[in-house]
């Protein structure tokens, strides 16, 4: 702080410094990417398909995975696709000639470790498994820097919206993975359940599926609007008010 009031310093190379001190005190499942929002693919997936994953998504290199997503087998990268969709009619590799090894950390591994970890082994992905050896999430060395200088942005990066935004006429935009318990901070409706924790999933549970874009539900007056959702999980969520509805 002395060296900033002395001008040795900047405000935004101050938050720098503080951001890695504080790196020492946060896990990698604080800043994980859930294993339900994890773009993969499976091991007998073909190479155009994976190619069209990573198009669409705009990662350059995704998680494979056999049977179902605790079973993480290798990584790949959009260069070694380019590589085998190059290769000579009738001589495409298969995916498992072309994926890398993963890297596998604790999800309670400390951040300032993994980023010494990241530089030491040249690696720029991990999967975070639970304790029981469970996929719990992704982390990446891009979301491991934003903990220092914040927010990296670009051109393939899709906007994340926040879990509740308010809108005009009192309607929220809400995640599909906002808790239930941060839902009822915010309007007055109290929405419990014994198997799952989040909004989505509460709608899931209570149509028995995946609900589908447009599909609405009635929950003691308030509208639930699906505004988008894909065959695995509700994203985002329109709610109005009683009085709206009138």
């Amino acid at each position: 702080m002395e060296a900033m009031e002395d001008g040795e310093l900047k405000p935004d190379e101050v938050s720098m410094l503080l951001n890695v001190l504080r790196l020492g005190r946060k896990r990698v499942e604080d800043i994980i990417i859930p294993r339900p929002d994890i773009v993969c693919s499976e091991i007998e997936d073909g190479i155009d398909e994976i190619a069209a994953r990573i198009s669409e998504s705009g990662h350059s290199r995704i998680p494979i995975f056999k049977e179902t997503r605790d079973n993480i087998v290798g990584i790949v990268h959009a260069k070694d696709l380019l590589k085998a969709r190059s290769a000579p009619e009738g001589q495409t590799p298969a995916v498992k000639d072309i994926m890398r090894q993963p890297f596998f950390i604790p999800e309670t591994k400390n951040i300032k470790d993994l980023l010494q970890e990241f530089r030491t082994r040249k690696v720029h992905l991990a999967i975070a498994v639970d304790e029981y050896g469970g996929t719990s999430g992704l982390v990446t060395f891009e979301d491991v820097l934003e903990e220092i200088v914040g927010e990296i942005e670009d051109e393939y990066d899709t906007p994340r919206p926040q879990e509740i935004r308010l809108l005009d006429d009192n309607n929220l935009l809400i995640a599909g993975r906002t808790p239930l318990d941060e839902l009822k901070e915010h309007i007055d409706l109290d929405l419990d359940s014994e198997f799952v924790e989040t909004i989505g999933g509460y709608l899931c549970e209570l149509a028995g599926r995946v609900p589908t874009s447009g599909e609405s539900f009635s929950l003691s007056g308030h509208r639930f609007l699906i505004k988008e959702a894909d065959a695995k999980q509700i994203r985002s969520i329109l709610v109005q008010p009683p009085q709206a509805n009138d």
